[in-house]
């Protein structure tokens, strides 16, 4: 039988999603304060801020998969949490790039939005991605209903694709870890496309048997 776990249970594994997602955020001030971050401390900031949101994505990505695989239903209600750990993590790889890159230079940002394709996709990621975050409350699902809300949140594949992409242009010579993200998110969508066929064809004969009936 599948487990089901009381809401004590499921409020403790937010908990610790929150306090595991929290980890390289403290390991990333440990190494400021001892001024570890290498030779060029804004670049390495940026890299592991984002490499961490993209990471969470990944794993925001899996709960569907890995809910429809194993019957543990329940693994749903953790997404908003894993979403919401992940959107931390890309507003602060923002503000890096938007504080400590560009000092808050408005018409320096603009001009980078426009001219470099990578920061024109992460950019469009992050705003895609603040739409799902301030509509992930029960309140907002509930003014906006079931469908519309779910139609809006299938946009976190489109977000996944942009900050792959943003990865990859970044990097743009050594691109082993943007291609792993790569697979991994050409599988994930691989098995959404094989559940939703399935689906699909489960209602196609199920409407000719009750045709047949």
């Amino acid at each position: 039988m599948p487990m089901r776990p009381d809401e004590s249970t499921l409020t403790l594994f937010k908990r610790l999603i929150v306090c595991a997602a929290a980890l390289p955020l403290a390991r990333l001030a440990w190494l400021t304060w001892q001024h570890g971050l290498g030779a060029n401390p804004i670049e390495y900031l940026s890299r592991a801020t984002g490499w961490w949101a993209l990471s969470g994505l990944m794993l925001t990505l899996s709960i569907t998969p890995l809910r429809r695989l194993t019957g543990w239903h329940w693994l749903i209600r953790l997404r908003r949490t894993c979403g919401l750990c992940t959107f931390g993590y890309a507003v602060l790889h923002l503000v890096i790039y938007l504080w400590l890159d560009q000092f808050f230079d408005w018409a320096g940002v603009l001009k980078d939005v426009v001219k470099r394709p990578f920061i024109t996709v992460g950019f469009a990621a992050f705003i895609l991605m603040a739409a799902l975050a301030l509509t992930s409350f029960n309140a907002i699902v509930r003014r906006l209903g079931g469908k519309r809300w779910q139609r809006l949140h299938r946009c976190i594949y489109a977000i996944a694709i942009l900050a792959v992409t943003h990865y990859w242009w970044l990097v743009k010579k050594d691109i082993r870890e943007p291609m792993a993200f790569a697979l991994i998110l050409g599988g994930l969508l691989m098995v959404r496309v094989w559940y939703a066929a399935r689906a699909r064809s489960t209602s196609s004969q199920s409407a000719v048997r009750s045709q047949v009936a």
